[in-house]
């Protein structure tokens, strides 16, 4: 029988005081304003949800692990991760990781006019690429330069919101609150694709996942950092994530667990999960923290669900501000702007303890990130 891990439910580091606040939006009157039940999910809601001008961003984020070895990651973006502040800035990137271990990564960065979405379901065009689908059967076709890929997901665990998908943050300052929300319309699915990298063409089959974002406000000024993980483990599926706020909101964590076995939702309140973070280091081309293993530990009675990514390698490193032309570049690190994104590929296991007694254990390998805005804080003693 394996040791449960010790369980670290607080922020990684220590707090410190501020007035703000941070909701999660589960009350009646959330979902009457929003117009959403509370718990199925309809197909609008993966439609364009938020508006283009600065501050406001959206994106539709893909990815799958193939059976080959290879991930392909896509992503069409309202405007840069790194610049929500600007106008409309559509973007596509393009993630692949080929089975040799190759890295290969591209951006386009394309006109206003180029992008259009709709409004009652996804369909989503950035010049020539696409993302369309509706909640079950996503088809995903992008090109950039050498590379291009020819998506088909098909969901095999239902379309999922955390609550009402909707977080807010309000200083306590009498100015509006602002928020970040999330849908997870597909949380594990079958994926085939056909993907070029220069004259080579490949056809794959796997497992993938479909999310969307959206909010009203420049993410580094509502959030520190997170983790954020999905893997198909065994007959498990799997969505968590870890997030810090700003220190505006005393740096206050919520955590996002979603565990479903055959399909069928086991688990997904947030407030019986812990989350701990080990052999934690010190990444050298970002500076950010980076920890080998992340563990969510799901505690309901005598039942126990504990989820462990391990990582065994970091598949990109982003550094906000090197993405930037030189001028707001240099700007950017004079006023002290230290984003940075990480990926990582590795093995997940999921573990069901039943009394103390361990009942279930499978591993397989998995995808995830790390999403630091801020300065690297020191951890807790």
């Amino acid at each position: 029988m394996n040791a449960l891990p010790k369980l670290a439910a607080a922020p990684l580091f220590a707090a410190s005081p501020a007035t703000g606040s941070v909701r999660r939006a589960d009350a009646d009157a959330d979902y009457a304003r929003l117009g959403i039940d509370r718990r199925i999910v309809a197909a609008w809601e993966d439609g364009q949800r938020e508006g283009t001008g600065p501050g406001h961003f959206e994106w539709w984020y893909f990815d799958s692990h193939l059976d080959d070895g290879a991930t392909v990651v896509v992503v069409f973006n309202t405007k840069p991760t790194s610049n929500p502040g600007a106008p409309l800035s559509p973007l596509v990137t393009i993630n692949v990781t080929l089975p040799d271990g190759r890295v290969i990564d591209k951006a386009y960065r394309a006109k206003p006019e180029e992008f259009s979405a709709a409004k009652d379901g996804c369909d989503v065009r950035i010049g020539a690429n696409r993302f369309t689908g509706d909640l079950h059967r996503y088809r995903i076709t992008a090109a950039i330069e050498e590379v291009s890929v020819d998506i088909e997901l098909v969901g095999g665990v239902p379309s999922w919101r955390p609550k009402s998908g909707h977080v807010y943050f309000d200083k306590g300052d009498g100015s509006p609150a602002r928020y970040f929300a999330w849908l997870n319309a597909v949380p594990q699915g079958r994926v085939t694709i056909d993907y070029r990298v220069g004259d080579t063409r490949m056809k794959g089959t796997g497992i993938g996942y479909h999310d969307h974002n959206w909010g009203d406000a420049p993410m580094a000024k509502l959030m520190h950092d997170w983790y954020w993980a999905r893997a198909k483990i065994g007959p498990y599926s799997a969505v968590t994530s870890y997030v810090t706020a700003s220190a505006d909101y005393g740096y206050a964590p919520q955590t996002v667990f979603l565990l479903a076995r055959d399909g069928v939702v086991v688990a997904e309140d947030e407030r019986k999960v812990a989350f701990a973070a080990e052999h934690v280091a010190t990444d050298g081309k970002t500076g950010k923290p980076v920890a080998d293993i992340t563990r969510y530990t799901y505690a309901d009675g005598d039942l126990r669900y504990v989820l462990t990514f391990e990582r065994e390698r970091t598949i990109l490193r982003q550094v906000f501000a090197d993405k930037l032309p030189f001028l707001k570049r240099t700007m950017a690190r004079l006023a002290g702007v230290d984003s940075a994104y990480l990926r990582f590929t590795g093995r997940a296991s999921v573990e069901k303890f039943e009394g103390g007694r361990l009942v279930e254990r499978f591993s397989d390998p998995a995808i995830w990130e790390l999403m630091y805005l801020g300065h690297a804080l020191p951890a807790k003693a």
